[in-house]
């Protein structure tokens, strides 16, 4: 039977339930005759995708006991309903193939039309996976342009839950200027890409909202076996919740009273806090074990300022995440945080005048961590399409196609350059550092004048801008003469990184440092 996720959680702010699975079986058999028909939850809808090559969970609900016949192409898998009303078959892997038709039969029969096998991606994260194409650059021409059959939306709609969802109110939806406007920008693309490059069908499945900290994307059980996690995350919840009641209750008192006197009120409610793991439950949980490649993650604006506790909580969602599904090698492909200037609307030359130490680059230093130490991880890198004045950089082609590119190395072992180049490795002497980069395919290149970007510093850990010179195909000499004898070297260390240097493939190269002086942001909160 598919495992429930929904099992009774218990932990510092989640009551004791009964399990999710009676839960959800109760609420659904009041509002059904006593024969009650076979049902499908919504990701099994007309014009769905399968992913291909992998084994193929199919699941829902029936009468205790009643016979269930699941049947797509040349399979047919049966299976009984359990006590609890609820049954599941698993069809061998299928290969790519024209449109079909699934049927399901028990008292009654369902057919699930146009149904694609080939590639499905999840797409989670905050605001900048959330965001709609409509408001993309130059949304209308890609609009105009997105007819294609062989690509395939899904949107779970945004629930926060205290308990694992079974089911999902949505439906696939066939990629066309009428249905792929509101799906998320940085998805389409990256779908885009993969269909055109793999000449495949793909499913996308967006799961986001926007400000969600990774937190609430991690299940009960991760969190809560963590003594940290359940100090610093766990715990710090209840108070948190307390705090933004007596918030509400104060904010009440003003509006009844503003609203007694007749006079205008417009101050905005206080915002709900977020509650560890209830997006885990409401909008991942449903979804499992729908069959899929992988994922694709932007995501970590709301957890800066605690980088060296994202360095573990993003290592865990994604370990999280390949258990839920059971697969080891669940491919996930993350962003790496866009520059950003944190709206101080400040001109170029102050942003440049000297080097300082930067919460976000730390928070990108954490990324490219979890990308080096876990298997099948990927980064792509945007420090060229950000936003000086703006958290959300309307260029989201370049981020979808360099997600592309990375799954087309990481998920499906393609001998293209699609991964940005990465600090390896540095040595210092006569009075200069040189440093070399892995993955940087035909070689590394300045684009746009001199190397900008680089910061030195000695033994005093002052950093300065440096000079900086392309040594061969993945070396870097960095100098300055007021630094005698250098021990460090930063590259894009900063909220907003002004940088141009590239693989000659077009990928721009991660940020990084090569020193491991004190970070500006403690553990934890």
């Amino acid at each position: 039977m598919r495992r429930l996720l929904g099992s009774p959680y218990s932990s510092c702010f989640l009551r004791p339930r009964k399990t999710v699975g009676m839960l959800a079986l109760a609420v659904w058999l009041l509002g059904l005759p006593a024969d009650a028909d076979v049902r499908l939850p919504g990701l099994f809808t007309d014009h769905l995708v399968l992913q291909r090559g992998k084994p193929l969970p199919v699941w829902g609900w029936a009468d205790p006991g009643e016979r269930v016949i699941v049947h797509f192409r040349k399979q047919t898998a049966t299976t009984t309903a359990s006590p609890d009303g609820e049954w599941r078959v698993t069809l061998r892997p299928e290969k790519i193939g024209k449109p079909s038709v699934l049927r399901v039969s028990g008292r009654n029969t369902i057919e699930i039309r146009d149904v694609l096998v080939g590639e499905v991606w999840i797409c989670s994260g905050q605001s900048n996976m959330e965001w709609p194409l409509s408001a993309s650059h130059d949304a209308a021409a890609a609009i105009a342009s997105s007819a294609n059959p062989r690509i395939r939306l899904f949107t779970v709609p945004k629930h926060r839950s205290e308990t694992a969802q079974v089911d999902v109110p949505a439906r696939w939806e066939v990629c066309a200027p009428g249905t792929v406007p509101r799906f998320s920008a940085v998805g389409y693309y990256f779908g885009r890409a993969l269909q055109r490059e793999r000449q495949v069908p793909v499913g996308l499945i967006n799961t986001s909202w926007g400000g969600s900290p990774a937190e609430v994307w991690v299940s009960p059980e991760r969190l809560g076996q963590d003594p940290e996690y359940r100090r610093d995350i766990l715990e710090s919840y209840p108070p948190a919740r307390a705090r933004h009641d007596q918030a509400v209750a104060r904010w009440e008192q003003e509006r009844d009273a503003a609203k007694a006197a007749g006079a205008k009120f417009d101050k905005a409610r206080p915002r709900e806090p977020w509650r560890p793991t209830e997006l885990f439950l409401g909008m991942i949980a449903p979804l499992v074990p729908y069959a899929v490649q992988g994922a694709i993650w932007y995501q970590g604006e709301s957890n800066v300022g605690r980088a060296a506790q994202y360095r573990r909580l993003f290592a865990d969602l994604i370990l999280d995440w390949r258990a839920a599904w059971g697969q080891k090698d669940f491919t996930f492909l993350a962003v790496e945080l866009a520059p950003w200037d944190k709206n101080r609307k400040r001109p170029l030359d102050v942003i440049t005048a000297t080097p300082v130490e930067s919460d976000w680059a730390e928070l990108r230093e954490a990324q490219g961590y979890v990308a080096r130490t876990l298997p099948q991880v990927g980064l792509a890198v945007i420090t060229d399409v950000g936003d000086k004045d703006d958290i959300h950089p309307t260029k989201k082609t370049p981020v979808g196609e360099r997600l592309a590119l990375a799954a087309r190395v990481l998920a499906y072992g393609e001998r293209v350059h699609g991964l940005s180049p990465v600090f390896r490795s540095a040595t210092f002497g006569d009075g200069k550092a040189m440093v070399r980069f892995d993955r940087v395919g035909r070689g590394l290149e300045a684009r746009g004048g001199e190397l900008t970007g680089f910061a030195i510093a000695g033994a005093d850990r002052k950093f300065v801008w440096a000079r900086a010179e392309i040594r061969g195909k993945d070396t870097i000499e960095v100098f300055h003469p007021s630094v005698k004898e250098p021990v460090a070297v930063r590259f894009g260390w900063a909220d907003y990184p002004v940088v141009n240097l590239y693989s000659r493939g077009g990928l721009p190269v991660s940020p990084f440092r090569t020193d491991t002086f004190p970070v500006t942001v403690a553990p934890g909160r």
